[in-house]
């Protein structure tokens, strides 16, 4: 079963993360993964058609691949945050293996925001980032453009829901370009209609 929305539970865990945005008028167009070589020049150009600005959580590793496309994203004007060196599960790690890979990532992403991958990680690897003075920041609604039995149709029915204040996670992942290329221009269309701004978080 698909949850869009970030249960209750989990927002209790992690009650200093940050779940929703602050600003009741604006939405916050999230992006994971990146960079790619096949996605991210098709989200950059979509974002700057629609003047909208947006917030990427890299994976170090696509950033060491990709580094012209990581300098692209900060030119147009978007944040960046940190999203582990090599996308680990941290529910999967061991504390020390995840938070050297955040300290790896750290090192080309320079940013004090971080997003765990799957939204998964510990306690102790959560109290750790935040001595670090990284700010978790995990999302109220999820489109689920990396699954492959997600239609793009269902995706656009979902974004119906959206509402002022959340946080939108999408892909920059070629697992999520068929869906995201058939869903991204109309999302932000309708949520332009809701007389709804963007903003990076």
């Amino acid at each position: 079963m698909r949850i869009y929305r970030s249960p209750l539970l989990l927002r209790w865990l992690f009650p200093s993360a940050i779940w929703k945005g602050d600003d009741k008028h604006a939405v916050y167009l999230t992006f994971d993964d990146g960079p790619s070589e096949s996605l991210t020049p098709w989200i950059l150009q979509t974002l700057k058609d629609a003047n909208v600005q947006a917030t990427f959580f890299c994976v170090g590793n696509n950033v060491k691949k990709h580094p012209d496309l990581f300098r692209q994203i900060i030119a147009d004007g978007h944040l960046v945050g940190n999203h582990t060196m090599h996308h680990e599960n941290g529910l999967k790690t061991a504390a020390f293996d995840y938070l050297h890979s955040v300290d790896q990532a750290n090192t080309l992403i320079q940013s004090n925001l971080f997003r765990p991958p799957y939204g998964k990680l510990t306690m102790k690897q959560y109290f750790q980032l935040k001595k670090r003075n990284l700010q978790v920041v995990f999302w109220s609604w999820l489109s689920y453009d990396f699954d492959p039995k997600q239609c793009s149709d269902k995706l656009k029915t979902k974004a119906q829901s959206i509402k002022g204040g959340d946080i939108l996670v999408f892909h920059d992942n070629p697992k999520a370009a068929e869906t995201l290329t058939e869903s991204l221009q109309e999302v932000i269309r309708l949520l332009k209609h809701k007389q709804l701004t963007f903003k990076t978080i």
